[in-house]
Parts: C-alpha cells; sequence; structure tokens
C-alpha cells in the first residue's frame, strides 16, 4: 500500500493499495472516534460494494446508516443533498460522526458538500471508485453540486478525514467511464508532468502509477493553494470549456472527462495557433484523447461555447482565468477580461 500525505489545514492520508476497501473500517477508526457512519453511495455502485463496506464498519464497532440516490450528473442537486440532510437526521447523524463516500465524482462531491453544511460540518472520507475519482475529485477538499446555469456552482472547501484508493474498483467500472478517468489523468501530463504525458503516449505507464502521480501532483498544488485563490487554478486546464460543454449537452450524453479533455484541445489548438503554445502540442493531446476513445469533435461553435461560460466559478470580478500550455508540463494562468474574451478568440 502506498500513503500519500497531504499537509492543509485539516491533514490526511491518501491510502492507495488492492483489496483495501475490505478493511476500510479499519482504517477509517484510525481517523475517528464517531459511533456512526452513514454510507452515501448511488444506485450503480452500492449493488457491488456497500455491502463490503457496511460489514468492514460495523466489524470496526460503526453503527451504520446507508443513503442511495439515482445515478448520474443530473442528480447532482439541492434536492439530492436535502434527502441527504433527512437521512442523516433520521439516523441520528451527530457533529461527532461521519459521513463515508462510496462512489464516483458525483457521489464525493455531493457527499462532501453534505457533510460541510450538516450541522455546521461534519466529517467524512472518500472512498473513490472511479478512475477520475480517484485521480482528481476525492483529494483536494472541493464540494459542491450543480445550478441550471452551471456546474459546482454551490459548495464548500471541506478536507476528508482519509482518502482510501482501491483499484481494484476499477475492475467493474465499464470501459467508457475507465475513459472518462483519462481526461484528467492527460490534464495533470499536460499542466506537470511531461514524463507522465509522454508514458501514456508510450503505454508506458500502469494504472497504478497513474493513480499515485496524479494524486501526489494535485497534492503539491493544494499544499500551497488550499482555498483556490492562486496556483490551484492551473488544476483547471480544460474546465472552462469543458464545463461549458456539459451546460451545452445538459449535463447528460458528455461525461466530465470526455468534456475536460476536449476542452483543454479546443483551447490548446487555439493557443498554438496564437503562437503562445509549442507547435505540435495540439496534435498530442488529440492523438491521445483518441487513444482512449474520447471525442475530439464538437457539435457546438466556439461562439456557443464561450456563450457558456458565463457565470463559470473561475470568474474573477471582470475578468475569467483561463490556462495556457506554453508546452506538454509547463502551464501557466491567463486572466483575460470579459470584454476581451471575444476579441482574444477571434469571434
Amino acid at each position: 500500500m502506498k500513503t500519500v500525505e497531504v499537509k492543509t489545514g485539516h491533514k490526511y492520508n491518501i491510502l492507495i493499495g488492492h483489496d483495501i476497501i475490505s478493511d476500510v473500517g479499519k482504517y477509517i477508526r484510525e481517523v475517528t472516534d464517531a459511533v456512526r457512519a452513514a454510507v452515501v453511495s448511488d444506485s450503480n455502485v452500492a449493488p457491488i460494494y456497500a455491502e463490503r463496506v457496511i460489514d468492514s464498519l460495523k466489524s470496526s464497532g460503526f453503527e451504520t446508516s446507508l443513503f442511495i440516490f439515482e445515478a448520474g450528473e443530473e442528480r447532482k442537486r439541492l434536492s439530492t443533498i436535502e434527502k441527504m440532510y433527512m437521512h442523516f437526521f433520521e439516523h441520528n447523524i451527530t457533529r461527532t460522526d461521519i459521513v463515508v463516500a462510496l462512489g464516483g465524482g458525483v457521489t464525493g462531491d455531493m457527499a462532501g458538500f453534505a457533510s460541510a453544511s450538516y450541522l455546521r460540518g461534519i466529517d467524512f472520507v472518500q472512498i473513490p471508485t472511479t478512475l477520475l475519482s480517484q485521480v482528481d475529485s476525492s483529494v483536494g477538499g472541493k464540494t459542491g453540486v450543480d445550478l441550471p446555469t452551471g456546474k459546482n456552482l454551490v459548495g464548500a472547501f471541506h478536507q476528508p478525514n482519509v482518502v482510501v484508493i482501491d483499484p481494484e474498483t476499477l475492475n467493474t467500472l465499464p470501459e467508457k467511464f475507465f475513459h472518462d478517468g483519462m481526461g484528467e489523468v492527460i490534464k495533470y501530463g499536460c499542466i506537470r508532468s511531461r514524463s507522465l504525458f509522454e508514458r501514456l503516449e508510450t503505454d508506458s505507464v500502469t494504472v497504478d502509477d497513474m493513480i499515485y502521480e496524479s494524486v501526489s501532483i494535485k497534492r503539491d498544488v493544494v499544499e500551497k493553494d488550499e482555498l483556490d485563490t492562486g496556483e490551484r487554478a492551473i488544476l483547471n486546464f480544460g474546465h472552462t470549456f469543458g464545463h461549458a460543454l456539459e451546460k451545452l449537452h445538459g449535463y447528460s450524453g458528455i461525461t466530465h472527462g470526455e468534456a475536460v479533455g476536449l476542452g483543454a484541445l479546443i483551447l490548446t489548438e487555439i493557443t498554438e495557433k496564437k503562437g503562445i503554445t509549442e507547435k505540435g502540442t495540439a496534435l498530442r493531446i488529440r492523438r491521445l484523447l483518441e487513444k482512449y476513445n474520447m471525442p475530439t469533435e464538437t457539435e457546438f461553435s466556439l461562439a456557443d461555447i464561450i456563450s457558456a461560460t458565463r457565470g463559470d466559478k473561475k470568474s474573477s470580478g471582470k475578468s475569467l482565468n483561463f490556462i495556457f500550455l506554453r508546452s506538454i508540463g509547463d502551464c501557466f494562468i491567463q486572466k483575460i477580461k470579459f470584454a476581451e474574451i471575444p476579441e482574444f478568440f477571434g469571434l
């Protein structure tokens, strides 16, 4: 088992190991004195893993309950959070108890936000079961829900007590959603690790290495900027256009990782033409996306995508932050005033 220590204001460990989900109760008991544990999962993951997790929690002395919501990004709404609150109330969850997020990014984001806000904050842990959540969303403490006007516009920073990553859970993940997670892995290669990107190109990196390297990169960035006021913005490479694409698709028909990958490609093609990015970079991103059966084209125009960025939470005053590449592994933050965005993108 590998351990990545995260030294934020609330320190915690990321545990990465095969079959550790069966002993998750032991690892959670090491970081809490809670009496009760409320497990939150979705209708896809709960039938596969909830019983195993609950049995482990019970063997470690927790009184347990299980809240299951219908799977899908479209359920990432305040209406689902309210149902979680009622479950916590009905099962006597107190401020000294704990919430266990079992599932992908939607589950982790919502369970994290519910725990951040219920009784003004209770502890939670992450057991991510998708590649995307293992390499990205389970780490860093960002939690939240979507509004009809945009993704993650309501949320809170709430660091977990521990993150337990079992790569074996990926064996039950549909291929489409494994490829979805590759959108975030490719992002990490683009912004901080030319070596990781090159090993993806040559098939010389294991899944375990992808997880470990991705969370280590995110850990390094989050430790320097926990509340996303500066350098942490680089983790949004591909996300400004990606979130816009998700919005244009009505949050269905394109996954988050697919949207991020496509958003990164569209942006890099533009910055390469403008001489900002090293020539050939966009083609390398395109080829990696194609390699993992991810989309490289969209039915929406650039004008549509730019319009859909309105309300993006990366806005700051009269500007919007974009993340540009100089080359693979080397990125920077570019603030563009809203009034200048159409001209910059040639609209």
